[in-house]
């Protein structure tokens, strides 16, 4: 089973869908004249006009929801597992993933904030409404239904209990009901309880693995000319081409990179979809803004912390250094909240795209059976799961692409 799932994810995630993702991100790089390189300030200047706002919610908890979403376990275990496989070059194509995924993300947002109704959130709406096509938009939907089970729940609590039994032997059945009452909790409470957890869980999550990731560099410096050299060194590394590692780096650079901001997937779009403000330029640069944070600054902290100081390529190894006999407690509490964040956050994508695919605006039951799903992520195979992730991932991005290509006027 493993195999065919690893043969699927190949052909999805093919050169094809990779040089399509460049591409358009070079695309709206351009025609938005590098909208990227100046999003602070377009940041600042969108927060500042007067728009109407509707009800829903502020902007710094949509924040906190959408960057929960993004900035899950892919931080700490997809980065290490992208310089495993593909070496330290991985690393620049992270990089590039997310200055033109910043692109990709500003012109989700624009269209959604444009397109969306009461009854399609997101690239459903600009599926349905902007390109016109109810089957494409039907398509994403599932797809987002999948990877919200996938990628934004199994895998993050897979990884979690992954962690835990570094500190002592769990009972992965019970876990898994523990896991599923705490999120039935939380997710029950709709976007707004969704918004207050992610806003007070992450940033103290997010502050402590930075801060030690900057000390663990500080006490490595003397490392740091090396490391920045193999990274672009790895990176167009085309002497064994025959053999692909120019290529591993790349593909697997891009892959992790849009897995952990999940620039261009159409998730972005969805959770601003929860915002009060309805400034189509505001969404897009708090959207970007979010992806800088995710890729550029805690991904990059991640990877340089592991080559400084992790010969076996593991952040628990890097952490160890700095933290000592401590190290698997703070990595399981960093672990937990990254993982709760990325599990609720993506609980609103995949009710979203449930709601849209039945045609209800309320589905009372959902938090449960989507709670019950995710939880089977602390007994099934880590490698089963991130496959099966990839996949959703992959389709998810096609039409979402091709919606963006069709409406690029529209952005501009």
């Amino acid at each position: 089973m493993y195999k065919i799932l690893q043969s699927i994810n190949s052909f999805v995630w093919g050169n094809g869908l990779i040089f399509i993702l460049l591409c358009t991100g070079l695309i709206f790089t351009f025609k938005l004249k590098g909208i990227q390189f100046r999003f602070i300030s377009v940041l600042i200047k969108s927060s500042k006009k007067r728009e109407h706002k509707s009800n829903g919610l502020s902007q710094l908890k949509t924040a906190c929801l959408s960057l929960g979403a993004a900035m899950g376990t892919g931080n700490i275990v997809g980065v290490a597992s992208a310089i495993s496989i593909g070496g330290a070059g991985a690393v620049f194509w992270m990089w590039v993933s997310a200055l033109l995924g910043m692109a990709l993300v500003y012109a989700e947002n624009v269209l959604s904030v444009v397109y969306s109704t009461d009854d399609a959130k997101g690239p459903m709406a600009y599926l349905k409404y902007g390109v016109g096509s109810d089957i494409t938009a039907v398509f994403f939907a599932v797809m987002c239904l999948g990877a919200s089970i996938g990628m934004g729940g199994m895998v993050q609590v897979n990884s979690f209990f992954d962690s835990i039994e570094k500190i002592c032997p769990v009972n992965r059945y019970y876990s898994a009901f523990i896991v599923f009452c705490v999120i039935c909790f939380i997710t029950k409470g709709g976007a707004k309880r969704i918004g207050n957890a992610a806003q007070g869980l992450l940033p103290l999550a997010s502050v402590l693995y930075i801060l030690s990731c900057f000390v663990i560099i500080f006490c490595s410096r003397e490392k740091l000319p090396t490391v920045f050299q193999s990274i672009f060194l790895e990176a167009f590394d085309f002497r064994a081409v025959t053999g692909g590692a120019a290529g591993t780096a790349l593909s697997i650079g891009i892959r992790r990179g849009i897995f952990s901001n999940e620039a261009g997937l159409g998730s972005s779009p969805i959770l601003h979809s929860t915002a009060e403000s309805r400034s189509p330029e505001l969404q897009g640069a708090c959207a970007m803004t979010e992806v800088f944070i995710d890729t550029i600054i805690c991904c990059t902290l991640t990877a340089v912390t592991i080559l400084c100081s992790a010969p076996d390529y593991k952040i628990d190894t890097a952490l160890h250094t700095l933290l000592g006999d401590k190290t698997a407690v703070f990595l399981a509490f960093e672990m937990s909240v990254f993982a709760l964040c990325t599990v609720i956050g993506w609980y609103y994508c995949g009710e979203t795209a449930f709601k849209f695919i039945s045609k209800k605006q309320k589905c009372s039951s959902f938090f449960i059976i989507y709670s019950a799903i995710i939880s089977f992520g602390a007994v099934l195979s880590f490698d089963t799961v991130w496959v099966i992730s990839d996949i959703f991932n992959g389709l998810m991005i096609i039409p979402n692409v091709f919606a963006l290509i069709f409406l690029s006027k529209d952005v501009k």
